[in-house]
């Protein structure tokens, strides 16, 4: 029996970056041939990156993708086939005008081409605005295999978990067909535990089919999204090792299809070995190459935020060192009259800890300006929020004005518990380009940093984010003696009413029933709908969760909220 090899290469394109996406396909084309692969798959819309959104309303972009199409077919070396996936225009004479295609270049020729059937429109997915879906499902016979292709959704739909309803079943469609092979390119967004639902949905259907499966999925990051690679292959035999690639890097690997071996110099990770691990340290590489992956494809190399002293800034700040480095990036200490001693330690400790610079720029004389400046108008009210929230956007324009000083990428430090109840300052703490840690509610804020210590403390004998950090009860500190509790409920409540809100989509009558007090599940409903207008202005957050602010909810603004509840 004689080997078919395939290689499964992850790559990070960069959506629009034709030239740059182009070279990658025939650089890891090249690398596959001289280790003696009959073929290479690449993910979903590795010609023009991933998801391309509007830019599909523009011809230009749709016309120099099929060119860059066109100059693979010229440029790739013969004697193996490459699996790339692009835009097309339909074939068909009625529905959307463009299509989600793979197609397979063998011989400077494109001798296969498959539409992706399952347009999702759920969460971060808007496909169907854009593409029409496949009415037909080819087979590329090749070296002895008969190969079939599944782009993405049009796998998903056996296990009707995500919401959608299909008609249509293309992995029964080609399985019909008597293919040998299943090919899944994607861009399968990272979200956490996803990549045990994939190991499991693409055992199940190899195993119906008696099939092998090739799972090939993206990585990097564009915007929020973030894609984590561990792109694997998988055999209908249960005794078989399995392979999968490394999480948020580029690589490849190489199996034969029909023994399900490693070939060549393969990642040669067998499945049982790769052990689910903790998903903090998951959650901690996505976040990472987010932030790295935004600078780089946005033109930035510097980056900085301001430091408070606060758990939140504390992992930003961490997250940024590692995302860029300690030369590149750069916390301001802005305290103010009631910025405690300690947390301005605490601030000077974790950036010495990190080795970035450090720069304290205190806000008190624009502050006293600013409140002299608004004395005849405030009328002698007494303080409130709007003394708040001065600090909070004098702190902003200090941070923005470094940004255009420097063409420095500014994040902010905002937690999901905080973006859901509003509780942030729009033109102030909400400033920035990218909210790292907008995705994680405060619990899991603490938790990451918890492990994060966890991990530096066996690795390098020391702990990173200091324990004051860690332990002091959380504060904006915008007036005396101020804590996050005097406005919200203990995280531990809040958290939990959240994710029984957004992610699960229960009434208050609902939430209520699960035990807890209804004046308060109000409280928090009423918060999240008010708050609206400030997450519609906020930065994008990296999307780690089943459901994130921004792209993977979509609420309107003006609203009656009551009737809601």
């Amino acid at each position: 029996m004689a080997a078919m090899n395939i290689a499964i290469a992850q790559i990070n394109s960069c959506i629009g970056d034709f030239t740059g996406n182009r070279e990658k396909i025939r650089a890891w084309t090249e690398k596959a041939l001289s280790r003696n692969a009959d073929m290479i798959l690449f993910p979903e819309l590795a010609v023009c990156g991933y998801p391309p959104m509007d830019l599909l309303d523009q011809d230009c972009f749709v016309e120099k993708n099929m060119q860059t199409v066109h100059e693979l077919q010229r440029m790739l070396p013969g004697n193996i086939a490459c699996g790339v996936g692009f835009v097309r225009r339909s074939p068909y004479s009625f529905g959307k005008s463009l299509a989600n295609a793979y197609g397979v270049i063998l011989d400077g020729k494109l001798v296969f081409e498959q539409i992706k059937t399952l347009l999702p429109t759920y969460d971060v997915f808007d496909e169907a605005r854009n593409f029409e879906g496949a009415r037909e499902w080819n087979v590329f016979e090749y070296k002895g295999e008969r190969i079939g292709v599944a782009i993405c959704e049009d796998v998903w739909r056996e296990t009707g978990a995500l919401g959608a309803s299909y008609v249509r079943d293309p992995v029964k469609e080609l399985f019909d067909q008597g293919i040998t092979l299943l090919c899944v390119p994607s861009a399968s967004p990272y979200v956490a535990e996803k990549l045990t639902a994939r190991r499991s949905l693409a055992k199940r259907i190899s195993t119906r089919g008696g099939v092998a499966l090739a799972y090939i999925n993206a990585v990097g990051a564009n915007d929020s999204i973030v894609f984590d690679g561990r792109s694997f292959a998988v055999l209908p035999d249960a005794q078989k090792p399995l392979l999968q690639g490394p999480a948020f890097s580029e690589d490849m690997f190489i199996f034969d299809a029909k023994t399900g071996e490693a070939a060549g110099e393969a990642v040669d990770m067998r499945w049982e070995d790769v052990k689910p691990g903790n998903e903090l340290d998951v959650i901690e590489e996505a976040l990472v190459i987010g932030i790295r992956d935004y600078m780089a494809k946005c033109g930035f190399t510097r980056v900085h935020l301001g430091l408070s002293g606060g758990i939140d800034s504390a992992l930003t700040a961490y997250l940024a060192v590692r995302a860029v480095g300690q030369d590149r990036t750069v916390c301001f200490s802005m305290p103010s009259r009631f910025s405690s001693q300690g947390s301005k330690d605490d601030a000077a400790e974790l950036a010495a800890r990190l080795g970035c610079r450090y720069t304290p720029l205190s806000i008190e004389p624009v502050f006293t300006s600013f409140l002299e400046t608004l004395q005849p108008a405030f009328e002698k009210k007494p303080f409130d929020s709007a003394e708040e929230n001065l600090q909070a956007r004098i702190r902003g324009t200090l941070l923005m004005a470094y940004s255009n000083k420097f063409s420095s990428m500014l994040l902010t430090t905002g937690n999901k518990s905080e973006l859901a109840m509003g509780y942030c300052t729009l033109y102030g703490d909400t400033n920035g380009a990218l909210a790292p840690i907008g995705d994680l509610f405060k619990t899991e804020v603490f938790a990451l940093c918890r492990r994060i210590n966890e991990k530096a403390a066996v690795q390098e004998g020391n702990i990173i984010i200091p324990e004051a950090i860690l332990t002091k009860p959380p504060s904006a500190e915008l007036r005396p003696n101020q804590t996050d509790q005097d406005s919200l409920p203990p995280y531990e409540v809040l958290d939990e009413i959240l994710k029984c809100y957004l992610f699960d989509n229960l009434s208050k009558e609902e939430i209520v029933d699960k035990g807890w007090e209804a004046e308060l599940v109000e409280k928090i409903i009423m918060s999240v709908a008010r708050a609206e207008f400030k997450r519609r202005q906020a930065p994008p957050v990296l999307k780690v969760s089943k459901r994130a602010f921004g792209m993977g909810r979509r609420m309107p603004i003006a609203r009656s909220v009551y009737e809601a509840l």
